[in-house]
């Protein structure tokens, strides 16, 4: 009968014991464990890019120089252009006319006009458009009263900015170079 106390002991000083500590785990009442979220950084939103794809016109105004020759002057040139731009993502490519009226002159001969067809490549950053050009130049002068013509390369590098969907303002450095123009040496 011993061993029957000492369980019975056992068992009821068990249940006091358990009652004691199930009480002082209930005393602040339950609170639902907190779990902390896992952390995450806001995506970053890329800068806005310009699509520079499709048909364009416009005007230009500019600063024209030539260097000896038939005429050696500068001054004011100016004209319309259009063109075509294909934005591939990372490359731009197009081509496009020009036309810019000048009024160079010196003592002996004038600059009257220089029509250009170029091929236009470049790089977009953003709302830039960096690019380079390589094409042909027609070029109309008079000399000592006679009318000359001829096609001269052209290359020329040059940047345009997207000021929103439809305009964009832009600057180019173009270079001819004419040796012998029309037979005139």
């Amino acid at each position: 009968m011993k061993r029957k106390q000492m369980t019975l002991a056992s068992v009821a000083l068990a249940a006091v014991l358990g009652t004691g500590i199930g009480s002082a785990a209930l005393a602040g009442g339950f609170n639902k464990p907190v779990v902390e979220g896992a952390v995450t950084t806001p995506a970053t939103t890329p800068a806005p890019r310009a699509n520079w794809n499709g048909f364009y016109a416009g005007a230009q105004l500019g600063y024209g120089q030539t260097d000896g020759g038939i005429v050696d002057d500068e001054g004011v040139v100016g004209g319309l252009q259009a063109g075509y731009l294909r934005d591939l993502g990372s490359f731009v490519a197009g081509g496009e006319l020009a036309y810019s009226g000048a009024n160079l002159d010196d003592d002996t001969g004038e600059i009257n006009g220089v029509t250009d067809l170029k091929l236009i490549g470049g790089v977009p950053n953003g709302q830039w458009l960096y690019y380079g050009a390589l094409g042909a130049s027609y070029v109309d002068a008079d000399f000592a009263g006679v009318g000359y013509s001829d096609v001269l390369p052209f290359v020329g590098l040059g940047a345009k900015y997207a000021v929103n969907e439809q305009w964009a303002v832009g600057g180019e450095l173009g270079y001819r170079i004419g040796n012998g123009f029309d037979g005139t040496g």
